[in-house]
């Protein structure tokens, strides 16, 4: 009988201390009590290695030591857009191009953030873009087409997110319709701000909390917008876990996309660094906090964006590549198909490893926090 205790202990054991620290001190496995998802979008694999050649400090991206790799085709194109990756993420699907919140059938798929309110989990969105953009809309709006942003912006204030912060401002003032979406947001308990970022100490005991602080897009890093999503993530994570709350956030670097788009290297690397500084605030407080799960990934790469060997010129007036001196380059000036890294720290990131689908984040998250999917309630 105490032999069968001891082996019984020694299993238990086992089964709490399933990892090792570098310094071979056991670490303890739980499931995460927080999740904050972090996606930069148009970002592939030399997006990401930009961080290590055009800045002076370390990337934060080496601070994680699980990584795997995505494939990201909707469900009808090789190549998805970011409405149709970004519902992947938020709902679990794998859908048209175009579609947020919706199935190929065009029904309503619920997203983690209604997900995790009906569990009593705070739930908070933050964006480069206008909150009504593709990715972030399709994390709380159900609409057959990205371009519909009036529409998607009458979904947000009963959508269950606690807390925003992005653009967008046209969307829900001064409409042509005459709709007052800032009205309908106060009314269901949210503090609104339309001028920085820098009033949240002011507005932080409230119920609810937005900041829409531009009339669609925010500005780019190269036009001065300043530290923006790393203090949004700051603020979002201490809103969010005040009084000892369990929350969900998605944050987006959203115009990396738009540099690739663009084909221009200055605008995409400038916004590659400041997401690689929101990472590490990320990275910041799941350090400290223990429970937080960071998974950094994207929904896709844009501009076949390529840190190659700068092209020089000999005095003959040939070409030659130069080794010593990176030329980005870009093959495209839309999406590629190349599969997408992601990155995982905390609780439960070594289930991120390997090669999956796009989707699977979203059934990763719900397995790991158990934040039960009520089948029963229907959709909005």
């Amino acid at each position: 009988m105490n032999s069968l205790k001891t082996t019984l202990f020694f299993g238990l054991l086992l089964t709490i201390f399933s990892c090792k620290t570098a310094d071979g001190i056991a670490t303890r496995t739980e499931r995460p009590k927080n999740v904050i998802l972090l996606i930069s979008d148009g970002t592939g694999l030399s997006q990401i290695s930009s961080a290590f050649y055009f800045q002076d400090k370390t990337s934060n991206y080496t601070r994680f030591e699980n990584i795997g790799l995505i494939n990201t085709s909707s469900s009808q194109e090789d190549i998805t857009d970011s409405a149709a990756g970004a519902t992947a993420f938020a709902s679990g699907i794998k859908t048209y191009n175009g579609a947020i919140g919706l199935s190929d059938d065009y029904k309503d798929a619920k997203t983690i953030v209604e997900i995790a309110s009906e569990n009593n989990v705070k739930t908070g969105l933050i964006a480069t873009s206008s909150l009504t953009h593709a990715t972030p809309a399709s994390f709380f709006a159900h609409v057959k087409n990205r371009g519909m942003e009036n529409e998607i912006a009458a979904y947000l204030p009963k959508s269950g997110v606690d807390f925003f912060a992005g653009g967008g401002l046209r969307f829900f003032s001064g409409r042509n319709d005459n709709l007052d979406l800032i009205a309908a947001l106060r009314a269901e308990k949210f503090t609104i701000d339309t001028t920085s970022l820098e009033n949240y100490n002011s507005l932080k005991n409230g119920d609810k909390l937005g900041f829409i602080l531009a009339d669609n897009a925010m500005p780019k890093m190269q036009e001065g917008r300043g530290n923006f999503l790393a203090k949004a993530i700051e603020a979002g994570t201490d809103f969010l876990s005040k009084n000892g709350s369990t929350f969900f956030m998605m944050a987006e670097g959203s115009q990396i996309d738009w540099g690739g788009h663009n084909n221009d290297a200055p605008y995409l690397i400038a916004e590659l660094i400041d997401f690689d500084e929101a990472i590490g605030k990320a990275l910041d407080f799941a350090e400290k906090d223990g429970n937080t799960l960071v998974i950094v990934t994207s929904d896709h790469e844009t501009g076949g964006f390529t840190l190659a060997a700068k092209k020089n010129k000999r005095d003959d007036g040939s070409e030659y590549s130069d080794y010593r001196e990176i030329g980005p380059t870009f093959s495209t000036g839309g999406h590629s198909a190349t599969l997408i890294p992601v990155f995982a720290f905390g609780p439960g990131s070594e289930n991120f490893k390997g090669i999956y689908q796009n989707n699977e984040i979203f059934d990763k998250i719900l397995n790991l926090t158990n934040w039960k999917l009520n089948k029963n309630k229907k959709d909005n």
